[in-house]
């Protein structure tokens, strides 16, 4: 395969910005190259020097004058819930009876599993991002298709085959058993096949029984290197249920600190009405808090404290996430958007660049693969994604006033959407060009 050279402004993140001066915090060039090999970033930098690197017969693309950025990895999200987005007038509880548990039933049929997979990851790679976490059905065929969708398009996933034996319809339950069997299945089959990865994912304790949740335990015990994801802390009236159902628990996340649930690679989805006691459990644990803004707003879960679990003593690690179907909208930059709105509420403001980190690189970091993606630099797997804020009328007019880079991000994050991404690339191969639109 030829070498693929990429020119356009490039911006990668090396840290968080702790200001919007904050230059040290990332690389940009003006006139970038990324040169990519065999799927893998090979040299960025200027594009003149990039380019003395190439091999003879390179394939130049030039996307100038869009921004060249590392692919957006969305960290929280339910694949079998695409025909779920848009279902009116519930909060959590209620909603997953009437609208989550009815559709994932169908997941049953794994043609229709096949198609939403199929489906799912065109409209993930149509809004820029190129790795995400995902939840399946409680079928393990809904694993098996999306795990085999993303490896056809040698597309980074990390997801899991739900663990849920109670408080649902039985067309969405499985046993501690079968639980535990079909994901040692799934973990052996596609654990390392090609760029997959998998998680761990007991939906939460409120549809795991105490047997269950000694399962996911087991498993987090027999396969430490993998990752584990759960929902914490949601809606009020969900933190109280699972008091009920584990009354001896100091509170809701003391129930996953129990199961050995808690750890480096585990993610738990909202984490928005956290006591000081939960914040410090997930710091000393290392556990991942995933902030998904448009689900929280749209099922009037509450308001995230970004800042809080960033500023305090012991920070708590921070991932961002479109939570889709809750979520609204597949698109990062949609998450950004109301992510900032959030923070807002809260009293403080989050920058333009540390929106950016927070979707490449903070994401890459928070679930413990940052070795591989989130950022342009050499050796690492060639995730790209080009973002034009020229994209409308209303961004072209907006952008006749940009001065700065800082501003052309915050528009980006404010107007943009899938219009925006020009291009996507997967290992090194164009994608998004690639979609039957």
């Amino acid at each position: 395969m030829a070498d693929l050279l990429l020119r356009g402004r490039t911006l990668s993140f090396r840290r968080w910005p702790e200001t919007v001066d904050d230059s040290g915090a990332y690389d940009y060039e003006e006139d970038g190259g990324i040169l990519v090999r065999n799927g893998l970033i090979v040299a960025a930098g200027g594009f003149n020097d990039v380019a003395k690197g190439a091999a003879e017969g390179v394939v130049i693309v030039d996307h100038r004058p869009n921004l060249i950025l590392p692919g957006f990895i969305d960290c929280h999200a339910h694949y079998p819930q695409m025909q779920v987005i848009a279902s009116y007038g519930a909060e959590l509880l209620e909603w997953l009876n009437k609208y989550t548990f009815p559709a994932e039933s169908r997941f049953a049929d794994e043609q229709h599993a096949r198609r939403i997979a199929r489906l799912f990851l065109d409209e993930l790679i149509r809004h820029g991002t190129t790795s995400v976490v995902a939840y399946c059905s409680v079928h393990r065929q809904s694993a098996e298709v999306l795990f085999g969708e993303a490896y056809s398009r040698n597309m980074l996933t990390v997801a899991g085959k739900v663990m849920m034996d109670r408080n649902a319809p039985d067309a969405v339950c499985d046993t501690p058993e079968t639980a535990y069997d079909d994901t040692k299945a799934l973990i052996a089959e596609w654990h390392g096949n090609g760029r997959q990865h998998y998680a761990i994912t007991p939906r939460f304790a409120i549809t795991s029984s105490p047997a269950q949740m000694e399962v996911a335990g087991t498993l987090c015990r027999e396969h430490p290197d993998l990752h584990m994801q759960t929902h914490l802390s949601e809606n009020h009236a969900e933190i109280a249920f699972t008091q009920e159902l584990y009354p001896w628990s100091r509170d809701y996340t003391d129930v996953y600190e129990h199961y050995g649930l808690l750890g480096q690679k585990s993610l738990f989805g909202h984490c928005i009405h956290l006591s000081e006691r939960e914040a410090d459990a997930l710091s000393a644990s290392g556990s991942v808090a995933v902030f998904c803004p448009t689900s929280n707003l749209f099922l009037g879960s509450g308001l995230f404290d970004y800042q809080r679990y960033r500023r305090r003593e012991n920070p708590v690690r921070i991932a961002s996430a479109t939570d889709v179907g809750g979520g609204t909208n597949y698109s990062m930059l949609r998450t950004m958007d109301e992510g900032y709105k959030v923070i807002a509420l809260n009293g403080t403001k989050l920058n333009p660049f540390q929106s950016f980190w927070q979707i490449t690189r903070g994401n890459a970091e928070a679930i413990s693969l940052v070795h591989r993606i989130g950022t342009l630099e050499p050796g690492t797997d060639a995730d790209i994604t080009v973002l034009s804020a020229r994209a409308t009328p209303v961004m072209r007019i907006r952008a006749e006033v940009v001065e700065t880079l800082a501003e052309e991000l915050f528009l980006l994050q404010t107007m943009g959407d899938d219009r925006s991404v020009a291009e996507v690339y997967i290992a090194g191969r164009p994608a998004k060009s690639d979609l039957a639109i």
